[in-house]
């Protein structure tokens, strides 16, 4: 079947899926298995457009000994499916090492193996992806006054090609945030690009970096490049006195738990602004414990040996740089004194988080029909479906951009298991499939049918 251009009539999905993150992954592998229990009339035919060329999580973060912050169980099937084969236990099992991993006595993977598993995971269902494709646009398509579907427009190297749907799901993950008025470069790097660039300085011989941040991520870069660049000074600026430990405790973890969504949502918006005052602690702007212990015995040591290369410039933070071809310089002011301090280094590094991306920033005409709330925040249903006017008869759901509604765990593993569950139940409760005379075979973007 040849490839539907703009103009022609697209065939009709039950679902099509924006991104394929952990998220949109963990979203396919439900549907597969709800086909593969279903009959062929109750089948959800989905597929999914991925603008990378293969499946990638934060790649430039996968620092060899980095490991997850969440347990192993909070895959992406455990939590809504024990016995499912897409766990990361089948995963080890299929690797020869379960029982190695058992033997370890660890709930927390190193992150490059968790992402080894997503590949693998991603692998077996990408029959359902079109890497390589992007999401460029999606338009109304009226029939008697309402919206009965979506159309979206997909660039890949081939050119152009339309893809309609009847419900969608957004899981196009964060972008990362850099300061107001600071933009990346050759010497001025984003965490999440740590890897990937610090490939390009081999054969040179750094003498200093400056990583910005207080999170984990910020103290993983400051340990991974004092130990990369054993002659080079690593300073590390933020504006509290230290790293501050992450709640990780046994009560507090249960703000992760697939019941608090529900307690969340059911709040009241004060209640929820508490809430996430009260345990933001467990995932922003923290450290674990066990790596600041190691930064503070490994500065102590230097201190003691004379031979200081950790330099930690707290209560301050960075208010200028300026690149240059050979080096970057980086000013940093004293909270307390107002004292700045030039710094010249070789790389800058920035491990000041990411922000969600606009869910609707796709939608075009399509998000003057998304309802939103007093403060300007487009308004979500329990079932992760963005709540719209009633012309609009087609769902549209969101894998993130949900922290004001369904509370911490929006972009987070805790509960991606259980949402693509309650996601899935949702459309299946609403009558997705197409009546007999819509019902077409899927097109993946190679142009061939899917099976």
């Amino acid at each position: 079947m040849s490839q539907v251009r703009p103009g022609d009539v697209p065939p009709v999905h039950d679902l099509i899926g924006i991104g394929f993150g952990p998220s949109n992954v963990a979203m396919a592998i439900a549907l597969a298995e709800h086909n593969a229990r279903a009959g062929t009339q109750e089948a959800v035919t989905a597929h999914f457009f991925e603008q990378q060329p293969r499946f990638g999580w934060h790649r430039g973060m996968l620092i060899d000994d980095a490991t997850m912050q969440v347990s192993f169980l909070k895959d992406l099937v455990t939590l809504r499916n024990p016995s499912s084969e897409f766990s990361f236990l089948c995963y080890l099992q299929s690797q020869g090492r379960l029982v190695d991993f058992i033997n370890h006595k660890n709930l927390f993977p190193l992150r490059v193996e968790f992402h080894d598993y997503f590949e693998w995971a991603a692998a077996k269902v990408d029959d359902m992806v079109s890497y390589g494709h992007e999401v460029v646009g999606v338009t109304p398509v009226v029939r008697d006054g309402a919206v009965e579907y979506l159309d979206v427009t997909v660039r890949s190297p081939e050119g152009l090609a339309l893809h309609r749907a009847r419900n969608l799901v957004i899981g196009t993950g964060l972008r990362p945030l850099m300061p107001e008025g600071v933009e990346r470069g050759d010497r001025v790097w984003h965490n999440s690009d740590l890897l990937a660039k610090v490939d390009g300085l081999n054969g040179t011989s750094p003498s200093r970096f400056v990583v910005v941040g207080a999170g984990q991520s910020a103290a993983e870069n400051v340990a991974y490049l004092h130990r990369r660049f054993p002659e080079a000074e690593v300073c590390a600026v933020f504006s509290r006195y230290g790293y501050s430990p992450a709640d990780d405790s046994s009560f507090a973890n249960r703000i992760f738990d697939p019941g608090a969504v529900d307690e969340y949502f059911a709040a009241p918006e004060e209640i929820k602004r508490r809430l996430m005052g009260y345990h933001g602690n467990t995932n922003y702007s923290v450290v674990d414990i066990d790596l600041i212990d190691d930064l503070y015995r490994q500065s102590y040591r230097e201190k003691v040996l004379g031979t200081e290369r950790l330099r930690f410039l707290n209560v301050s933070r960075l208010v200028g740089v300026e690149e240059a071809p050979d080096k970057v310089s980086a000013t940093v002011k004293s909270l307390v004194t107002g004292e700045e301090t030039l710094l010249d280094a070789d790389v800058v590094v920035f491990a000041t988080g990411y922000s969600p991306v606009d869910p609707v920033g796709l939608l075009g005409e399509v998000a003057d029909r998304c309802l939103r709330d007093d403060e300007g925040r487009v308004r979500v249903e329990r079932d992760y479906r963005i709540a719209t006017d009633p012309g609009l008869h087609c769902g549209i759901y969101l894998q993130g951009g949900t922290e004001h509604t369904h509370g911490i765990t929006s972009a987070l593993l805790s509960n991606t298991a259980i949402r693509v569950g309650e996601i899935l139940d949702s459309l299946v409760g609403r009558g997705v499939k197409a009546a007999p005379d819509e019902a077409r075979p899927v097109v993946d973007g190679t142009g061939t049918a899917a099976r």
